[in-house]
């Protein structure tokens, strides 16, 4: 696959060792771990800030699920001393910029930045110039008069995604995404 038309999207973060063997629990960023996870699977790993990584790729080996965590193997982690090592890791993975999530009501953030934002009756509320993921996921919708607002990614807020169209469908009110009427003043 050509790098130019690849996309990397952040799949995970390397928490503690489990185990004595090289085994590692993964916080997962993914609504497709078994995909992103595969065993055979290469993942590029780096540390946040940019410091310097033993390992530029890792690859899966094994996964399974304990309770609610994600554990997995890398063929490149060894031992609980390297486990150590590669604590706080973020995990990224290539998809093709057309590859879909594998649920219809899922998108990939670079599907979603740069669609047009307009309220229930078609009108313009402006572009889709990110997606913030935290305890809520939020669109990051600039405005035309150029402020950010941030929008709950949620379907009572956003109840249509079109992406053949090019566009959000946000269920405006005062404060979301317009402005009160008396700050228009």
């Amino acid at each position: 696959m050509d790098e130019a038309e690849s996309i990397e999207v952040v799949i995970g973060r390397i928490g503690k060792p489990h185990g004595l063997r090289g085994e590692l629990t993964v916080e997962v960023r993914t609504d497709e771990p078994e995909r992103r996870f595969a065993v055979g699977t290469t993942v590029r790993a780096e540390r946040p800030g940019g410091a310097a990584t033993p390992w530029p790729a890792l690859t899966v080996t094994a996964t399974r699920w304990h309770q609610s965590t994600l554990l997995v193997r890398f063929d490149e982690v060894h031992d609980r001393t390297a486990a150590e090592s590669a604590r706080g890791l973020l995990l990224h993975a290539t998809v093709p910029p057309d590859e879909s999530p594998d649920d219809p009501e899922e998108f990939y953030d670079h599907q979603l930045v740069g669609l047009r934002a307009e309220d229930l009756d078609g009108s313009s509320l402006g572009e889709v110039t990110a997606v913030l993921h935290g305890a809520q996921d939020l669109l990051q919708i600039r405005t035309p008069d150029g402020r950010d607002a941030l929008v709950p990614f949620v379907a009572a807020l956003v109840p249509e995604v079109d992406l053949a169209a090019g566009r959000v469908v946000v269920a405006d009110r005062p404060g979301l995404v317009t402005a009160f009427p008396e700050d228009l003043s």
